[in-house]
């Protein structure tokens, strides 16, 4: 089953996926930034997906949130039920207020798997069937209707994911914001800005302050936040783009090729060019 609302005069789209095969993407591609956030539910048994090449775990009665800008492939992706909207339906950093998700929930670099409960299974699987509902109920409040609806499902999710991800009692919620903020602005300033430094003074704080906020959350440091994006990126463009090893190395922010390269190898353990062998063979493979 494949649902869709589209928005004739913005653009929005707004998909549902239902037993359906193959609805997973694997091009990257330059449009890549007009495809779709997506919300993945495996009701099923665990199986392995793989996002932008590297293989994971999906665990059963669990979600996964994905990014606009990533490539993703289920090793079952018929037992999937999947939410998929763009920035024209409804742009998360814009309402962030509204749903407190941005640089938290949607992640290029961490891949967090949301478990679910025996409640919570059955809470998402009636928030599926409104959906349905309201997407074969074509009157002129539909697009209001399923925009709600969205809303409901990426709060619920997010709360989820706190209980699961976030030891709330250790910090207040102000902190916990900053450490969003810090993921937003990487996410717009990885290319040019690589040091802690300049996203601590984006958010009035010291690095020390900054890197104290990121271990009592147990995540990643900051640096290795921002050393993984750059990393993330880096693979994407060696393997789904033509662009040369020194182009790939000037638009990820680094002057010198070699010293692109060495960044590369010892955050993956190969070189770009061998990694650029490997991922196109892959990908030709499959």
């Amino acid at each position: 089953m494949r649902l869709k609302l589209t928005e004739n005069n913005t653009g929005g789209e707004l998909l549902l996926f239902k037993e359906e095969a193959g609805f997973d993407r694997l091009v990257f591609s330059k449009d890549r930034f007009n495809k779709y956030f997506t919300i993945a539910w495996n009701p099923g048994d665990s199986q392995i997906v793989t996002i932008d090449g590297s293989e994971h775990t999906f665990p059963a009665n669990s979600l996964l949130t994905l990014l606009f800008n990533q490539s993703f492939h289920f090793e079952n992706a018929e037992s999937i039920v999947a939410w998929q909207f763009n920035r024209e339906f409804y742009c998360i950093i814009d309402h962030d207020s509204e749903v407190s998700c941005v640089g938290f929930l949607f992640s290029s670099t961490d891949h967090m798997f949301v478990h679910l409960d025996e409640t919570a299974q059955q809470k998402l699987q009636l928030l599926a069937a409104v959906f349905v509902e309201e997407f074969r109920t074509s009157d002129h409040i539909q697009n209001e209707m399923l925009l709600v609806l969205l809303k409901r499902l990426i709060i619920y999710v997010t709360c989820l994911a706190k209980v699961g991800y976030v030891p709330m009692k250790k910090l207040q919620d102000e902190r916990f914001h900053v450490i969003r903020k810090f993921n937003l602005l990487v996410e717009a300033n990885f290319k040019s800005e690589h040091s802690v430094s300049f996203y601590a003074e984006q958010l009035h704080k010291s690095p020390k302050t900054l890197s104290n906020m990121f271990a009592i959350y147990n995540q990643k440091s900051p640096s290795q936040v921002i050393q993984e994006r750059i990393t993330v990126e880096a693979k994407r463009l060696l393997c789904y783009t033509d662009k040369s090893i020194k182009q790939i190395t000037y638009e990820l922010g680094f002057e010198d090729v070699a010293y692109f390269s060495n960044f590369f190898k010892k955050n993956t353990g190969t070189s770009p060019s061998d990694f650029r062998v490997v991922g196109v063979g892959a990908k030709v493979g499959k």
